[in-house]
């Protein structure tokens, strides 16, 4: 078994689908397919049941995805060790959302990059709801996730940004009468988060108003949401942050909703035990270093947002 094809099936292993798989880790469809099969032919087991409607992990392939996060950690955690302190090289894995990429890590990655240039970073992207479970379960070692309301102990999480959660509803409706008002909107249809701490502060915040909203539908994502949203489905809950990143922006309006939502507070997360790998502790002393001068920007009139 070699490093890429544990790295590959652990992907799989969080993703149960073969094609975005293959896109994130940049290898053709039949390429993972053999990679697989050649891990299931070494250990004598099936590790996926797969047919042509859903992909999931069997009894083995639970209890190997465990071997093959502790080994993928140990390899890197050794690399890190033989490397010298000015010539560290190795692997990162990071997880984040779209929007992550357009407007946290740049500043971050770009001064890593630099820095350091004999790191590999593996970068792979989803919704921002379940970056906090790929970090535990050891599918990737530094994620980009909002502050949940009750920060597990062995979670490290650096602030970065905190921005708003808004309403938004579709800018206008083809051939339909536009809803006069909020409770008019709710009749229309909510498109609700799938899960993660958007939904939460959504029921939270409804129940508290003593309001029952219609669900239209639930999706995976802020990015679908916003999609659903401009195609006139209905209204939904996202973080400013993404929707001034979405090419759908102009398509949608922010309703102006009162009591507003606890806002999010966005950061860089790892675990406690990551941090003594030399290489994590290098991404995040740079982190540090990006946040540190971003508020010294701020407290001199400079905001990366005004620009």
């Amino acid at each position: 078994m070699d490093i890429r094809e544990l790295n590959l099936f652990l992907h799989l292993a969080g993703t149960l689908h073969f094609g975005q798989t293959s896109r994130a880790c940049n290898i053709t469809r039949s390429g993972l397919t053999r990679a697989i099969q050649r891990l299931e032919q070494e250990l004598g087991e099936a590790l996926f049941i797969r047919n042509n409607r859903s992909v999931r992990l069997t009894g083995t392939g639970e209890r190997f995805r465990e071997y093959a996060a502790d080994t993928i950690q140990r390899y890197r955690r050794l690399q890190a060790e033989i490397s010298t302190e000015s010539r560290l090289y190795g692997e990162l894995s990071l997880y984040c959302s779209v929007t992550a990429i357009l407007s946290i890590l740049p500043s971050i990655i770009s001064r890593f990059r630099r820095t350091y240039p004999q790191i590999h970073l593996n970068l792979s992207t989803g919704d921002a709801a379940m970056a906090l479970t790929r970090l535990e379960n050891g599918e990737a070692e530094v994620t980009v996730a909002a502050l949940p309301e009750l920060l597990p102990k062995h979670i490290v999480f650096l602030k970065k940004i905190e921005t708003p959660l808004v309403f938004i509803a579709p800018e206008y409706l083809e051939n339909e009468d536009f809803p006069a008002s909020f409770e008019d909107w709710l009749a229309k249809g909510v498109i609700m988060p799938e899960r993660g701490l958007s939904r939460i502060r959504c029921e939270r915040w409804f129940a508290e108003k003593g309001l029952s909203p219609q669900v239209y539908s639930y999706v995976a994502g802020n990015e679908a949401l916003i999609a659903m949203v401009a195609m006139g489905c209905g209204i939904g809950l996202v973080p400013h942050l993404v929707l001034k990143n979405s090419p759908l922006q102009n398509r949608v309006k922010i309703l102006d909703i009162k009591p507003a939502l606890t806002p999010f507070s966005v950061g860089v997360c790892t675990t406690r035990i990551n941090q003594n790998n030399p290489v994590i502790k290098a991404f995040w002393q740079i982190a540090q270093q990006e946040s540190m001068q971003r508020e010294t920007g701020e407290n001199h009139g400079y905001h990366p947002d005004n620009q």
